[in-house]
């Protein structure tokens, strides 16, 4: 591995970018299309559900060969893989969802730090995938959950100061690495930010199909999108808002709390896998 590089299990080239906006994209258009269909498409959720997670499937395994393509993915990098979806599929049910306690996102949002934004996508979309199988959570909502979960996730790959240690004789500051108290400041705000978004892009997926509300936070098919919008931030404010906090809190928490030894634990973990070192076979 190239000295002064942090090395990163899934890393993004053209073609897992192109997959990500492909997949990203595929994933608003089913979150949003409620609002701009016709009041008469009789069209839900639990009836394009299970269309859309047959897309996603092969829309994660493209994103995989992508990478495959673009830099190399080895089976350490797969191992990490399935050993950080299955800690964040078992801390899911510790809280259970009560009162938006999900300890999860704390491990999705580090994860993605450290390992990048492609890497941070597949991990979270597993890791949501392989929690509804451990909590019988499976619904029309779950791939909509993976797509969100692989944003949070991915977004956390993305924020600003995430290079490795500098090469000899560079300057820290200069060199841009953002470590310790600052970093985890910046990851706490993330978390916050993302887990209060994260309920809000859900919501989408239930809200236009929900009935019996109140005229002043119902869907109304049909209406401007303009004033749908509106009834959608009161019945966020109304109704989700009660576990969306919760969630931001207790993945600051984590985070401020456990956030230092887990980075170093996933730092040290990718560093000794070598994910970027060139494979060379010898004569026997």
């Amino acid at each position: 591995m190239t000295a002064g590089r942090q090395a990163r299990a899934v890393r993004l080239g053209p073609r897992s970018v192109a997959a990500l906006v492909l997949v990203s994209a595929i994933g608003v258009m089913a979150f949003g299309w409620p609002l701009l269909a016709d009041s008469a498409s009789g069209l839900a959720h639990s009836q394009d559900a299970p269309w859309l997670f047959a897309a996603l499937l092969p829309m994660l395994l493209a994103v995989v060969l992508a990478t495959i393509a673009d830099v190399g993915l080895d089976a350490k990098a797969i191992a990490m893989l399935g050993v950080l979806a299955a800690a964040g599929a078992a801390l899911r049910p510790l809280g259970a969802g009560t009162a938006g306690v999900e300890p999860m996102f704390f491990l999705m949002v580090l994860a993605g730090r450290v390992l990048g934004p492609g890497f941070g996508f597949v991990l979270g979309s597993v890791a949501m995938f392989a929690s509804a199988l451990l909590t019988g959570g499976v619904g029309p909502w779950l791939p909509f959950q993976m797509l969100t979960m692989g944003w949070v996730s991915m977004g956390a790959g993305l924020l600003p100061g995430a290079v490795g240690d500098p090469p000899a004789g560079a300057r820290p500051r200069a060199w841009g690495k953002l470590r310790g108290r600052r970093e985890l400041a910046l990851l706490a705000a993330y978390g916050a930010v993302s887990a209060v978004l994260y309920g809000l892009v859900m919501n989408l997926q239930g809200w236009p199909y929900l009935a019996g509300m109140a005229s002043g936070v119902s869907f109304v098919p049909g209406d401007p999108l303009d004033e749908n919008l509106a009834r959608y931030v009161a019945y966020c404010l109304a109704t989700s808002l009660g576990w969306d906090l919760p969630r931001a809190l207790v993945t600051v928490v984590l985070t401020v709390t456990l956030g230092g030894p887990v980075l170093k634990a996933l730092r040290r973990a990718t560093r000794r896998a070598a994910f970027d070192a060139p494979v060379s076979f010898g004569e026997g």
